[in-house]
């Protein structure tokens, strides 16, 4: 199946754009994110305040990627030309379902924690929030606002897709997998709580909800990736749907990652598709999984080196109040694919 690339741009290009300005602080900044539609270079100029927030999400995003994948052999890294993951999430591949939902993820998470930290005029606490729990504690502090965070990341990440309308199979994995991104916020909500008595005892417990760390909304989109399901457009009724590819796989749900086309193998690097390879990269030697030397180098062997590591060693407190350290060397073992 061909796939449009024309629509898998869309969180590519802002996230290259946005993780590398500076404030986001005038209207004209808004005009020279090139990557933008219109309409949300419209939505940037009126939201100045809260695009330093997607800023951020676009950052953290990028970072999460590459620490999920840091051991596969496609390690979400990033190129200094457009678009910034590469070609590779211009296909419909389970490789882009991930990067459209951890950015969307990205976004929400990072305007609500805004909104709970005070640094916009337009959000706060949620005030939903409120009263004695049926577990018997009250519900106080700041709860994070996860609804404006979520509405925001819909309005503003969504947009590109919805513009294009709904019948595109590509508009229709992107915006799944967008809201699966969000979903794993949600999901992971937390209860946050502190004692108040005397000499610490629980004679009241005052709680709040708590966005998840962005750590945990990692793991869970990795593990959603791993188990993504291939599926296809098909008409459903008067509209256009996706269905898994295979009849015998059940249906997926909205937490769930999907994809239209099958990844490459991304062992030889492969200009045109924006494939690194995977020569030149540190591999496990004792390790027999996707981060070990048979599997990451594809089968092609590897080399090994000694080389010098500098680390701290005999470290002393000292009163009061530092840790000194002496600076050591020593030899290890560096195994990396040929």
């Amino acid at each position: 199946m061909l796939v449009s690339a024309g629509g898998a741009l869309g969180n590519d290009w802002y996230l290259a754009k946005l993780s590398s300005v500076g404030s986001i602080s005038e209207e004209e900044t808004c005009e020279k994110l090139k990557g933008l539609i219109q309409r949300q270079v419209q939505m940037c100029k009126r939201n100045l305040e809260v695009m330093d927030s997607v800023r951020r999400g676009a950052q953290l995003a990028i970072e999460e990627c590459q620490y999920q994948f840091r051991n596969r052999r496609w390690n979400c890294s990033t190129l200094d030309s457009l678009p910034v993951f590469g070609k590779v999430v211009t296909q419909g591949t389970r490789e882009a379902a991930f990067v459209y939902a951890i950015s969307s993820a990205g976004v929400a998470f990072a305007v609500t924690r805004a909104c709970s930290s005070g640094e916009l005029e337009k959000c706060g606490c949620d005030r939903t929030v409120h009263g004695v729990s049926p577990q018997g504690f009250q519900w106080s502090g700041c709860s994070d606002n996860i609804a404006y965070g979520v509405a925001f990341s819909q309005s503003f990440v969504d947009v590109r897709e919805r513009s294009k309308g709904a019948s595109s199979s590509r508009a229709l994995m992107n915006l799944h997998n967008n809201e699966a991104g969000r979903k794993a916020i949600l999901t992971h909500m937390r209860v946050e709580c502190k004692c108040h008595g005397v000499s610490g005892s629980c004679e009241v417990k005052t709680c709040w909800r708590a966005v998840p760390p962005f750590r945990q909304v990692g793991h869970a989109l990795k593990e959603k990736f791993d188990g993504a399901t291939e599926v296809e457009p098909r008409r459903v009724g008067s509209s256009r749907a996706l269905v898994p590819r295979n009849a015998q796989f059940k249906p997926h749900t909205d937490e769930d990652l999907v994809y239209l086309e099958p990844s490459p193998d991304f062992c030889e690097q492969d200009v045109r598709s924006g494939v690194l390879g995977t020569r030149g990269r540190t591999c496990n030697k004792t390790s027999k999984a996707i981060d070990g030397c048979e599997l990451l180098c594809c089968g092609r062997g590897f080399h090994t080196a000694q080389v010098e590591l500098a680390e701290r060693c005999s470290c002393k407190f000292h009163w009061c109040c530092f840790v000194k350290c002496r600076q050591c060397q020593r030899l290890v073992e560096l195994h990396t694919c040929r």
